[in-house]
């Protein structure tokens, strides 16, 4: 394999598991509503990265950096989706605590719901929209086969979806999830907050 495909699966390795949007979002889901709404909300990032490989692989990404104002209203729709969820950890549904008292687990969202806030997160994700423009525009040249772009592209969904199903299978195992749930309310906030102040740096600095 090319020593610069090498490299490339190195660095969106690391970009993966480092900690952002995508990270918090299966965080909150995975705590507030258990495994199965985790699971969703981590194939729902890796669907999301089929918006950014489409726009790249077409060559929009070019688009992108010539036209600074669509990217900007990205940023701005995807600040004001994160902020907006970030608030929302601090306001637990009504049906979600009736369910955490009367069954003793957490409230679940529809599979729906979790996969598109798992999708949304990506979609709007000012980060990996910069990383794949960076990657597909300054890497990968006009001449690099569609197969190649495929591949990686590919690599990176699979990447997501392997990454933050570990994470959702981790935060709930049965063993930390009892070390969790003693501070869980705790951890649902912080994560909440982070979100909200994610959303807001990303709003300003759109400006």
């Amino acid at each position: 394999m090319d020593m610069q495909i090498i490299s490339i699966l190195i660095i969106t390795g690391i970009a993966i598991i480092s900690p952002g949007p995508d990270f918090a979002m299966t965080l909150r889901n995975s705590l507030r509503h258990g495994r199965t709404s985790g699971l969703l909300t981590a194939l729902g990032i890796a669907c999301g990265i089929s918006v950014h490989i489409t726009y790249t692989v077409f060559g929009l990404s070019f688009l992108l950096l010539e036209n600074a104002w669509i990217l900007n209203s990205m940023k701005v729709i995807g600040a004001c989706y994160l902020a907006w969820i970030g608030i929302s950890s601090f306001f637990p549904k009504t049906e979600d605590q009736t369910a955490a008292v009367t069954k003793g687990k957490p409230g679940t969202l529809t599979s729906l719901t979790a996969f598109k806030t798992g999708f949304l997160s990506n979609a709007l994700n000012p980060k990996t929209a910069l990383f794949f423009i960076a990657l597909f525009t300054q890497v990968i040249s006009p001449g690099t086969v569609l197969s190649t772009q495929l591949f990686l592209g590919l690599f990176i969904a699979l990447g997501h979806l392997l990454w933050f199903s570990i994470v959702a299978l981790l935060l709930t195992h049965h063993r930390l999830e009892k070390i969790i749930l003693k501070s869980k309310r705790t951890i649902e906030k912080v994560t909440g907050a982070c979100l909200f102040a994610l959303g807001v740096k990303i709003f300003f600095h759109s400006n």
